[in-house]
């Protein structure tokens, strides 16, 4: 049963945003619920532990669909690929006994607020559900679920000074507590027994439940009783981990919880009360204290700075000024735009100064409350974390599938074979279920995990901490990796490199720092020394990095003469900011520092130099960064307060360009050339200058220097809902030193060659990216095809990057410092974060080392662990189908594996070497290939199905064989060693002979119904055998070091094959009786151990992954095979260096003409024969050698399989892959020097432009 939207069934909760849901309605009805309370009870609660696991079959068995407004029942649905359920009770909440009289109720309420619209009449409840930590109610008039806990988005600046300025009254607020809940970021620590409940009910476990109640009737306690050790010993590792995570996030979100703070009261004055009663509306007094936020408030009076390092990794002391009172109708955030953030107090950030104003107090708003709030919103990421998508895991999800559909047949077979025996039916039943147990390994789950742990361990050695280990994996994926370029790329802090001065329309000598002279005091002394949002904090001056490195220039300190009247904080989308400063008995004046291009529109032109634009590129192109200085006079008599911002900034005169410089990394371009030689695209997404993001992405080797930028240009048209976009090549102008935007035909002839062979890179503005996104969608995915540089962008545009690469299937990591970049490092496959501050809890991987040189390092690991992961899926499938092969053959016989038979295989062979294969670390190359990502892959299954094959066909020679024998008795189980003895001692005395017939009856009654010489060759085969494919399968280099590296696991083999070889000759009776072994003779062991040789010699040239060369192995293999067939002459031919003359088998003579000119392979079949009867041997050895060699070439041949894929015109189904070969044949692609406009209504994407982003980010140093 799906779900279908309907009328007033179906509805979308949070639509647009991140966490969107469907939503669906049901009422309960009562003789279903009686039903299913009759299905729990004979089902022994099997169909309510199913209810647990799927929420939606729950509801459909127990409700029946009806609209939203009637539902007692939600059912919740993910919106992404995943498609999750959840299941809701809807809840009332009554406020009948807040509002006493009908008469009360308009002032409680005001009939526009959520709350007005949620109260049902004449009852007074509001219906609610709570997902996610949030609260949602249903709004009568909208007939939807709304959220509540903030204040609505509709009200206008004006409206919050005038509604909410004077506070709310006391019925007010306790309504809207009652409706919103408490003001708590509640973070309980999870019971024990609820952890460990949530653990047990895992299907892993159940499953391992009842393979242990199995393995108990049939009284396989040892290993049953190993497991259930092994079984517990990882649930109270889990749990503990769990624990102790829920106790660290408790403790992170506590000190939230508790305090208290001053509100004012409509009417009432101040009051003191505890945090938790805050509401949406609230006025808070800040005092001047320091104070820790217990929401998310918009201030309205004063002007305060605050510590933002809890969201924001950086402790950079941030101005924020109160909402203006702008008589307008836009909603305040869409009034204030992008610099809405300037006038909010976000929850769990310290305001650490206030600054009242002519109204008296400092005064917030609260907006947001609860887990709607900023801090709240980052520990919902951390409680609901977005899940993984992911090949491998979903492969190995069917791979299991189809295990258990294997299973099934064995299951069948096993019915058939015991009930046709007469077996009795408890006994069929459970030889039966027994199948299933050996088909699907239940230690599977358990070992894909074991080379994630190691790996995370291996990474934690290296500085490199995660808190997500399935996106390990992922890393191993990773085929574009985006770089932030400021303290990433860059060094963290910036160098005053020098000052170009502007006088009289002209720009001076430039004064480089340090210098022996001091700058002269005047406009662009007092620009540097004032013009900034440093404070004193704790005796230091702090705040901006590039403010300080100004302010420090100067050489100056903060003195009573110069006073700082007013300040426009920093904004992204005005790219400057500006103070009014005055000092003692002068005029005021007006400082503006911002984004050269930005600064200089402000100013009047006369003061412009007429060469600023070259004098910009000219540094820029160098990659430094530049920074505009402007200042002008307020006219005596007005006030600054009277005037707006736009006001104040215009007409401006402009003093100069600050020269800052930003050093590469020492790190920085060896890595860089590392990912490229290994095919990883890099590309760089910084809030830098486009000029000063190109030359850096020269220097660090990011764009080659044969390689052609071509900047991309969209802007909208005025008046208009229509956009343009134009190509222009960056090129290098070689009569000066700077670049220059080149639009003639005989750049565009120079320069097409480059571009028709894919030379090229795209770069582009933030503002032109947002622009393509809105009016030219269909060119966006060809532009990210060979976009490099990325800049002027936001954090939510750097979020939105890196989504739109992943839609063209790219596995995307991001760098960066975790400030700006928090969204985009959420968002990636893997981000990976150099700050160690608390907002790196967004980022799945945390460096301790500030270098991108942790990136290639992370790549290795992750294809070490990707590799890993399929090595042990590879080995427990085939550990799992050996053995259920060895079982299914004896079933024919009604005989199966001893109980300390299965023991030895499951605990002494497979979990030793469970623990250890994944030892091996990464491989120290990069090469330019990724490891597969999906199971279902040719070379993979082949090699599995393989594999497979050699096992079956070793089991069932040696089953048939051994039937065979001379010696063999289907009843005398001791009939082999009787007659060995018997020749050896033909004139043995009665005495003796009595003493021998005493030995049969002790052994016949120590015999327990699983001893027989099938028994003893089908087990020996099977354990050894999991061995060879242990070693067969650890595959090494390209992606893993030498096998021979991981000591441990090489030390555990050789102890393995030691222990199985002494099993398989020694002859003890105490030892073959307790393991259900019979005695053979020594040449059948000899057999057996030439029949494992064959089985590894074909396993080892199918599988090429030891670090032998492909000649020697292929000679050594072919020499110990050869040998073992008892071919005459081998060992002494295999050094000989000709081609054989004469050859009596003319069949031969026509393989040796197809096989490879090598010296060694005609060195191993130049074997001359004198008998034509041994013809047919040296045929057979010939098909053999020469399907081994094919095999060989085609397993793991990568350029085999490339040219495979060509000839059947295979082709990649990577979006990316695809376009890739659509523009290679398109001519006109890119278009040089060209115009198009849109032709097509704008999409909206401004709600769109962020996936996850860090609300309280807005960084100075990135826009300037």
């Amino acid at each position: 049963m799906g779900e279908n939207p309907a009328k007033n069934h179906y509805a979308q909760l949070n639509q647009g945003e991140e966490n969107e849901m469907e939503i669906f309605g049901y009422k309960t009805q009562g003789c279903r619920k009686a039903l299913c309370i009759v299905g729990y009870i004979l089902s022994c609660g099997a169909l309510l532990l199913l209810f647990y696991w799927k929420p939606e079959w729950d509801v459909w068995a127990n409700c029946i669909r009806c609209s939203l407004e009637e539902a007692d029942v939600v059912l919740l649905r993910t919106t992404d690929e995943y498609q999750i359920y959840s299941r809701k009770t809807v809840t009332w909440i009554s406020v009948s006994a807040l509002i006493k009289s009908r008469s009360d109720y308009p002032t409680i309420a005001e009939e526009d607020s959520l709350f007005s619209k949620a109260i049902t009449k004449p009852s007074l409840q509001v219906r609610s559900i709570q997902v996610q930590k949030i609260r949602y109610v249903w709004n009568i008039c909208a007939k939807q679920f709304q959220k509540v806990g903030a204040l609505e988005d509709h009200h206008t600046c004006s409206a919050i000074h005038a509604k909410f300025g004077s506070g709310l009254t006391c019925d007010e607020q306790n309504v809207r507590r009652v409706i919103c809940g408490p003001n708590t970021i509640d973070v309980p620590v999870i019971p024990i027994w609820k952890l460990l409940v949530k653990e047990v009910l895992n299907p892993f476990y159940v499953f391992q439940l009842f393979s242990v109640c199995l393995w108990f009737a049939e009284e396989y306690m040892e290993y049953a009783i190993a497991i259930i050790i092994m079984s517990l010993l990882s649930i109270f590792l889990t749990v503990y981990d769990l624990r102790q995570q829920s106790i660290k996030l408790h403790r992170l979100v506590e000190s939230h919880n508790n305090m208290m703070v001053t509100v004012c009261r409509n009417k009432e004055g101040f009051q003191e009360l505890e945090s938790h009663h805050l509401v949406p509306g609230d006025v808070l007094v800040l005092k001047e204290s320091k104070t820790l936020l217990p929401c998310d408030a918009i201030l309205i009076s004063g002007q305060c700075v605050v510590n933002e390092s809890m969201l924001t990794g950086e402790s950079i002391p941030v101005t924020k000024t109160h909402l203006p009172p702008a008589d307008n109708c836009k909603p305040w955030r869409m009034h204030c735009a992008e610099d809405y953030k300037k006038h909010v107090l976000f929850c769990g950030t310290e305001v650490i100064q206030t600054k009242a104003d002519d109204r008296g107090a400092v005064k917030a708003v609260v907006l947001r409350t609860g887990f709607n709030t900023a801090k709240g919103d980052l520990v919902r990421s951390i409680l609901y974390p977005k899940p993984m998508n992911f090949k491998l895991y979903r492969d190995a999800l069917r791979f299991l599938m189809c295990l258990i559909a294997f299973a099934a047949i064995g299951m069948i077979y096993a019915v058939c074979v015991f009930a046709l025996n007469g077996e009795e039916t408890g006994e069929v039943v459970k030889k039966a279920l027994d199948v299933i147990t050996i088909a699907v390994p239940p230690a599977l789950p358990a070992a894909l995990t074991t080379g994630i742990i190691y790996t995370q361990r291996r990474l934690k050695k290296k500085g490199i901490f995660c808190i997500s280990p399935q996106r390990i994996n992922m890393c191993g994926q990773l085929n574009l990796i985006c770089f932030d370029k400021t303290g990433t790329l860059t060094e963290d802090g910036l160098d005053l490199w020098g000052l170009l001065p502007s006088e009289g329309n002209g720009f001076q000598d430039v004064h480089s720092f340090p210098a022996d002279r001091s700058l002269p005091w005047g406009p662009v002394f007092r620009a540097m020394a004032v013009c900034h949002s440093l404070i004193v904090w704790e005796g230091k001056i702090q705040g901006d990095p590039l403010d300080v490195k100004m302010f420090e220039a100067t050489n100056w300190a903060p003195v009573e003469g110069v006073t700082i009247l007013h300040q426009f904080p920093f904004s992204s989308a005005l790219q400057r900011m500006s103070v009014i400063a005055q000092e003692i008995g002068g005029e005021q004046q007006v400082f503006t520092k911002g984004a050269p291009e930005t600064v200089a529109m402000l100013c009047r032109a006369e003061t412009v130099p007429p060469n600023f634009e070259s004098k910009l590129r000219l540094y820029t192109a160098q990659g430094f960064r530049v920074i505009g200085l402007a200042c002008k006079s307020l006219q005596a008599g007005k006030q600054s307060m009277d005037l707006t911002r736009e006001e104040i900034e215009s007409d401006l005169t402009f003093l100069g360009l600050l020269i800052m410089e930003n050093r590469l990394k020492r790190e920085t371009k060896p890595v860089l050339e590392e990912l490229s030689a290994a095919r990883i695209r890099s590309v760089m997404v910084t809030g830098d200058n486009i000029q000063t993001a190109v030359t850096v992405a020269k220097n660090a080797g990011m764009v080659s220097p044969m390689n052609r930028v071509i900047l991309v240009e969209a802007n909208e048209i005025p008046g208009s809902f229509s956009a343009y976009i134009t190509w222009k090549p960056l090129e290098e102008n070689k009569t000066g030193d700077y670049r220059t935007l080149e639009n003639d035909s005989q750049t565009e002839r120079r320069i097409r060659p480059a571009l028709e062979s894919g030379q090229y890179h795209f770069a582009m503005s933030g503002k032109s990216y947002q622009i393509i996104a809105q009016h030219f969608r269909h060119l966006l995915p060809k532009l990210l095809l060979n976009g490099t540089v990325f800049a002027r962008m936001s954090p939510g545009q750097k979020s939105s990057l890196v989504e739109e690469f992943q839609k063209l299937d790219y596995f995307v990591g991001m760098c960066g410092d975790g400030a700006n970049d928090c969204g985009a490092l959420k968002v990636a496959h893997a981000g990976i974060s150099l700050s160690e501050q608390e907002a790196s809890v967004a980022s799945p991987f945390t460096s301790r080392t500030p270098s991108i040189a942790c990136v290639p390092e992370l790549i290795r690991e992750g294809r070490a662990a990707l590799v890993t992961s399929f090595c042990m899926f590879k080995y427990m499938a085939l550990y799992s189908t050996i053995q259920y092969l060895g079982v299914l053959l004896l079933y024919w016989q009604l005989n199966s594996f001893g109980n300390y038979q299965f023991l030895f295989q499951d605990l002494a062979i497979t979990t030793v070497i469970g623990v250890t294969m994944s030892f091996t670390g990464a491989y120290p190359k990069l090469v330019p290939y990724r490891p597969p990502s999906q199971l279902v892959s040719p070379p993979l299954l082949l090699s599995v199905v393989l594999n497979i094959l050699f096992s079956l066909s070793m089991q069932i020679f040696g089953f048939v064989v051994v039937q065979e024998q001379p010696w063999y008795s289907k009843t005398d189980i001791h009939s082999a060693c009787l007659l060995m003895n018997n020749h050896m001692e033909n004139s043995s005395s009665i005495s003796s002979l009595g003493h021998g017939g005493m030995r049969d009856v002790t052994l016949e009654q120590m015999d327990n119904g699983y001893k027989s010489y099938e028994n003893t060759t089908v087990w020996l085969l099977s354990t050894i055998n999991c061995i060879i494919v242990a070693l067969v399968f650890s595959k090494g280099k390209p992606f893993r070091q030498p096998v021979y590296t991981n000591y441990v696991f090489i030390l555990v083999l050789i102890g393995q094959l030691g222990i199985c070889l002494f099993l398989l000759f020694a002859d003890i009776d105490d030892l073959y009786s307790k393991m259900d072994l019979v005695c053979t003779p020594t040449m059948w062991r000899i057999s057996m151990v030439m029949m494992l040789a064959v089985t590894f010699a074909m396993s080892f040239i199918v599988e090429p992954n030891l670090e032998i060369s492909s000649k020697t192995r292929v000679v050594a293999a072919t020499s110990s095979l050869l040998s073992l067939l008892k071919v005459p002459h081998l060992n002494d031919q295999i050094q000989g260096s000709a081609r054989p003359n004469h050859l009596f088998c003319p069949l031969v003579h026509g393989m040796y003409q197809g096989l490879p000119q090598t010296r060694e392979i005609w060195a191993i079949f130049g074997v001359f024969y004198t008998d034509p009867e041994n013809c047919l041997e040296e045929l057979v050895s010939v098909f053999w050698w020469r399907a081994l060699v094919e095999l060989e070439a085609v397993i793991e041949n990568r350029p085999l399989w490339l040219l495979l894929k060509k000839t059947f015109r295979y082709q990649s189904k990577s979006h990316y892959k695809r376009l890739q070969r659509v523009l290679d044949q398109d001519p006109a692609w890119p278009p040089l020097n060209e115009t198009f406009f849109s032709d097509s209504v704008a999409i909206s994407v401004e709600g769109n432009m962020g996936g996850h982003s860090n609300p309280t980010f807005d960084s100075n140093e990135d826009a300037l």
